[in-house]
């Protein structure tokens, strides 16, 4: 990848695709080609079409999506289906035509099964059933897997190059307790408590499951990394940091950080989902690539930047939310 290609980061205003935005410009990269939902609706197969043909893109990094938290995954399926699977034909169709040196999608840890060996390798995809409550997502992001394994084989390229990073956080999430993921939308409820005065904070299930957390810097880094190498053999590939937190101990220390100093309340009638999801990322480790960001400073980060952008909105809205979880 040369300093001067032309660079598609979909989805640039969201977790990720800010993050990539950041450090490929960090790195020099200014031909940067970007587009607000506004600008260019990828469920819209002549616009989609339209802008490959006009910007062509030398890579695409496919960071735009329908992503939530439990709640919106229980609530709206047939919304994150469409949307994603609509996405992926477009963006993935119109990458081919245009001759894309190299494509890099994002899958998701929901598509490994509920139970499953831990640390998940790659290899246990598809080895058991899914976590029903985010299904209609995890079946869209598996889809978008097998398109990348379809395209690859058909043109005998290693073009299209499919990632599944943990739970990332970091700037830009959605920090919305009902549409966020799990990290972001507890620094939203623990603020807003201290804030408020709250003598207690009543959390969803038991507390028990456990989480890996990536930095979004991090999972940019990886894509830049494997943009600038030689595409591997074996797809996908996990993004991971190699360690794990329950959803207690998350908890705990977004409390701890943000002053909150009442009673944490769990309440175990609501699901708990998935039992653990961390991933092994020795493959990628293996090609000399490995996150650098400490939980601890990522988490502080993160906090810093809801400080400055969120925390006045009472509503948590402010920030839109694109990806890939």
């Amino acid at each position: 990848m040369e300093k001067n290609d032309r660079i598609y980061v979909a989805g640039h205003t969201g977790l990720i695709g800010s993050a990539l935005v950041r450090r490929l410009e960090h790195r020099g990269y200014q031909n940067l080609l970007l587009a607000s939902h506004q600008d260019l609706d990828l469920t819209n197969t002549t616009a989609v079409s339209s802008f490959f043909a006009k910007n062509k893109p030398d890579f695409v990094i496919l960071a735009a999506g329908k992503v939530g938290g439990i709640v919106e995954n229980s609530t709206y399926p047939a919304d994150f289906i469409n949307t994603n699977l609509a996405i992926q034909l477009n963006v993935f169709r119109s990458a081919r035509e245009n001759s894309v040196k190299r494509l890099i999608f994002f899958g998701s840890s929901c598509m490994y099964p509920k139970e499953c060996p831990q640390p998940m390798p790659e290899s246990a995809l598809l080895t058991a059933p899914m976590e029903p409550t985010s299904m209609a997502y995890a079946i869209s992001k598996f889809a978008g897997l097998q398109m990348c394994d379809a395209y690859n084989r058909q043109y005998c390229d290693n073009v299209f190059v499919p990632v599944i990073p943990n739970s990332a956080y970091g700037p830009f999430d959605n920090f919305d307790p009902e549409s966020g993921h799990v990290l972001s939308a507890l620094i939203r409820r623990f603020h807003h408590a201290r804030a408020t005065g709250a003598t207690s904070v009543t959390l969803w299930g038991s507390g028990t499951p456990r989480r890996e957390f990536v930095f979004s810097e991090d999972i940019a880094d990886a894509c830049i990394f494997l943009l600038g190498n030689q595409s591997p053999a074996n797809l996908p590939l996990n993004i991971g940091v190699g360690y794990d937190f329950s959803i207690l101990e998350l908890a705990e220390k977004i409390a701890a950080l943000v002053g909150y100093m009442g009673d944490i309340l769990w309440d175990e009638s609501k699901p708990d989902g998935t039992p653990r999801k961390l991933l092994d990322s020795s493959r990628l480790h293996a090609l000399g690539w490995k996150a650098p960001t400490e939980f601890s400073d990522g988490l502080q980060a993160t906090y810093n930047w809801y400080l400055q952008h969120v925390a006045n909105d009472d509503s948590g809205h402010k920030q839109p939310h694109s990806k890939a979880s």
